[in-house]
């Protein structure tokens, strides 16, 4: 696993230990990459179930303006911190390691908006995309800034629903096993 471009390019990131996570692909996280183009630069970007924290360091690597991390698997938090130290990156981001919930409720209560919400939960966690994805079209006033994307990674054969209230499907990229579901705000 390696950041693809920016500041940090080429970077090899360690994984988490055991079979818990599921990182993201260099080549999936090229493609998502290449999709958001230039809105990460400057963009204040969120990684929820953020596993090694791959798919963050690669918006700081990109020239994201503030990251959010939310994991809460020891071996994953660890992964995270271990690659954040190993690239010398001392600032511009937050580490959640309790919930996703808790890091959600956080920036509701502080009233902080992010221009780009990435989330991958494990596969056959089902309902963890119901709930992020309906909370976040419930706080999307206090979570989202105008024109704000929220992607979601999931399994190919298991599609997420067109739409959660206020957040409808734009796009779906299928790559492999895995596929990318892009939300914006209706």
């Amino acid at each position: 696993m390696r950041v693809i471009a920016g500041e940090y390019r080429s970077r090899v990131l360690q994984a988490p230990r055991g079979t818990e996570t599921r990182p993201t692909s260099d080549r999936l996280r090229e493609t998502l990459f290449n999709v958001l183009g230039s809105r990460v630069e400057g963009s204040r970007f969120v990684d929820l179930y953020a596993g090694s924290g791959a798919v963050g360091i690669e918006a700081i690597s990109r020239g994201a303006e503030f990251v959010w991390f939310a994991e809460s698997a020891r071996p994953a938090v660890t992964a995270i911190r271990a690659n954040l130290a190993a690239l010398k990156i001392a600032g511009g981001y937050a580490l959640e390691d309790r919930s996703v919930a808790k890091l959600l409720q956080s920036m509701v209560e502080k009233r902080r908006a992010a221009e780009i919400v990435f989330l991958d939960p494990p596969y056959e966690e089902l309902e963890a995309y119901e709930e992020t994805l309906s909370f976040l079209a419930r706080n999307h006033a206090v979570l989202l800034a105008d024109g704000a994307v929220v992607v979601a990674e999931h399994r190919r054969k298991q599609p997420l629903e067109a739409r959660y209230s206020v957040l409808e499907r734009t796009r779906v990229l299928e790559q492999g096993d895995a596929a990318l579901s892009f939300y914006g705000r209706v």
